[in-house]
Order: structure tokens, then sequence, then C-alpha cells
């Protein structure tokens, strides 16, 4: 049988190094010269430019396995849309999660229309299967699209008002980016932003597990159970041992 080549093959630094500073990048907020010190503290001389890389280079990899890693979504899409500033131009982020709060899919556009909300719904079916149902605040571009999308012609819609702040799964998630954004001084490049969150959502969700809800040896057992699987993924420990 021919052996599949390792997608850190070439790299000059183990694939363990490599995956623990994506995750690192992804799942708290740190800058990549943060990470450059981390490293650096456990005997790994790199330069910020070099996690940069790391992180465009296999961070989209690392979110599609923790997509997979979920397994079935729930039936009941919450959409929402966030107001972000790129350079002093604004731009609106659409966002869908479940109703576990788990990040569906996201989309960095410069409008708020019809066309907009519909370019979403045709993204995010493409990767899920048609939902039970969508709650959405009461912006009209939302049934305006949907009434054009054959596929939710039968779905039924929830609106809530977006004063009210009762689509909380939907309005909850924003919660972190807004984080990050204030860590990062803000985003600057839309294909750059665009990419980059479409990973730190999906990373960061992986390992963000609902503490609160669960005893602290529950919380230790599932999260080392996480992280053996974030290891394994690219065969990582399989080439250079879990570190």
């Amino acid at each position: 049988m021919k052996k599949i080549k390792s997608p850190y093959h070439g790299f000059r630094f183990p694939a363990a190094v490599i995956s623990c500073a994506v995750r690192w990048y992804h799942r708290f907020n740190l800058s990549l010269r943060d990470i450059e010190e981390l490293l650096l503290e456990r005997g790994v001389s790199v330069t910020y430019e070099l996690v940069r890389n790391w992180c465009d280079r296999f961070g989209a990899q690392f979110a599609h396995r923790a997509k997979a890693e979920r397994g079935v979504p729930g039936s009941t899409w919450h959409l929402d849309e966030l107001m972000l500033k790129l350079r002093g131009e604004p731009y609106v982020l659409w966002r869908a999660v479940d109703e576990l709060g788990a990040e569906l899919d996201i989309l960095l556009q410069r409008r708020r229309d019809k066309a907009a909300a519909k370019r979403f719904f045709m993204k995010i079916l493409r990767s899920y299967p048609v939902p039970r149902k969508i709650v959405t605040d009461r912006l009209r571009s939302y049934p305006a699209a949907k009434a054009e999308v054959p596929e939710l012609t039968g779905v039924k819609h929830v609106f809530v008002k977006a004063s009210a702040r009762v689509n909380n799964r939907a309005e909850n998630s924003h919660q972190p980016t807004r984080r990050r954004e204030r860590q990062m001084q803000g985003f600057r490049d839309p294909r750059r932003t665009q990419a980059f969150l479409s990973r730190f959502g999906p990373i960061r969700q992986h390992f963000a597990l609902p503490r609160h809800r669960m005893k602290a040896t529950r919380h230790r057992e599932q999260l080392k159970a996480r992280l053996s699987a974030w290891y394994d993924w690219p065969g990582t420990r399989s080439a250079y041992g879990h570190q």
C-alpha cells in the first residue's frame, strides 16, 4: 500500500511544534509574537512570521477536522450579523450557529442586503443539510433572500426582535470575535480576516468546553481527549510523538 506523505514533509520543525503553535494562536488571545516567545521558552527558536506561515498553511485543515469531529449539526440555524470596521471601512460579518451554539459558517461582506443574505444562505447549504428551522432578527434581507432559495422554501422562519437580545445563540457567538478584534487592535484586510475567522471559530470551539456545566474531573477528561484528537489528526503522534 502506498504511504501517504505527511502534510509536514519538508518542514524543518517537527509536526508537534507546528500544530501546537497553530492551536495556541486560534485557541487563545495570543499574538504571533507571544507564540514566538512561548516557543523560545521551550527551546524552539522561530520568528513570528514563520508562525504566521504555519497558521496560514495548516489552520484551514485543522478547522475542517474540528468541524468533522463535532458530527451532525443541529437542525435549527440561528443567524445574526456583526458590524466590523476594516481600516475604517464598514463590513458585515454574517454568522450562523446551531441550537447548541456550534458555529456553522461565517461570511464577511460589504453589504447587508438581500443579495448578501442569499449568498450566505447558499454558502451554508453547500456544507450542511437543509435545517428544520431558521431563527433571525427582523432584518428584511433574510425573508427576501430565503424566498429565492428553493431548498429553504418549506423551512420554518422565526423572527425575533434585535433590540430584545433574544437570539442569544447567535449573539453570544460574536463575543469571542470581539475579544479577538480588540486583542489584534482591529482587523485589516478583508481576505485575511475571512480566512482567519473561518479557522478561528471551529478551532476555538473544539477546546472551549462548557466547563460551567461539568465537574472539573469531567472537564479535564474531555479536554485531554480533544487534545489527543488534535495531535492525531495530521498523524503528528505517529510521526513525532505527542508533545
